[in-house]
């Protein structure tokens, strides 16, 4: 004999239900108030970028570029081992010797790094991190208003989908513009070991002050990138709000 369908708990159901309204009421919250709140947030940072005090104008670039090789900072005082002995996973060697970073290093001068775009970097990987959370809840939201899955009237459940792809590629251009610092250190890495390499070849010195330069112009442009973002989702959803809100909604009128 087959056993009694299972339902869910009315007390679970009725939290459940409470959870879903906290989930549309933070996502409404979202797109009427915080979208276009952080529209016109950035794009006044945009226009002070223009202002010289602004971290973003473009003349920081030559002057918090330091493309001078230091010694290196941590020279050991004992003689240069004849065979370098593997460390262990807590930074000794096999022969209890303590291991530095610049010890064995081949070319162990310093190229300081440029802090001044460091310091850009943090403020982008912060309105990344938060456009990344916004478009998390409004997806949960989209996706918790979809309708049973059945035959006819799914025009409103494809603008859900429109929304939700767009949603989707809205949170990669959000990691993708996060990402932007570690391949900026890497990338600079590699001149700064060019330049302690060969620091009589003035050219890797001029790359290393383009490359900052290119990161400032960069970080302005993830600005805008960021703005855009936000205005084509504002715009997107705006539209369509009552078909996300009610995707299987009276559509018989149209026909008459």
């Amino acid at each position: 004999m087959a056993g009694k369908p299972r339902k869910i708990d009315l007390q679970l159901e009725k939290k459940l239900k409470e959870y879903q309204r906290a989930v549309s009421d933070t996502a409404e919250d979202i797109i009427f108030v915080t979208f276009p709140t952080k529209i016109l947030e950035i794009q006044q940072r945009i226009d002070s970028t223009l202002a010289p005090d602004s971290p973003f104008y473009m003349s920081h670039a030559q002057s918090s570029t330091d493309v001078t090789v230091y010694p290196a900072p941590n020279t050991p005082s004992d003689p240069e081992p004849k065979k370098r002995k593997r460390s262990t996973d807590n930074g000794v060697a096999a022969n209890g010797a303590t291991v530095n970073d610049t010890e064995y290093a081949r070319y162990p001068n310093l190229v300081m790094a440029n802090q001044h775009i460091s310091k850009l970097h943090v403020v982008l990987k912060q309105e990344c991190e938060e456009l990344a959370d916004y478009v998390d809840k409004v997806k949960l939201w989209v996706n918790l208003n979809m309708p049973k899955i059945e035959d006819g009237d799914n025009f409103g459940v494809q603008i859900q989908e429109e929304v939700l792809q767009e949603l989707h590629r809205s949170q990669q251009s959000a990691y993708n513009l996060r990402d932007n610092a570690r391949r900026d250190y890497l990338d600079r890495a590699k001149i700064c070991a060019k330049l302690i390499k060969y620091p009589n070849i003035q050219d890797y010195a001029l790359a290393l002050k383009e490359h900052d330069e290119k990161q400032l112009y960069c970080a302005r442009q993830d600005l805008l990138d960021l703005r855009n973002i936000y205005a084509v989702l504002t715009d997107i959803i705006h539209k369509n709000i009552q078909k996300l809100r009610s995707p299987k909604g009276n559509n018989s009128s149209a026909l008459y």
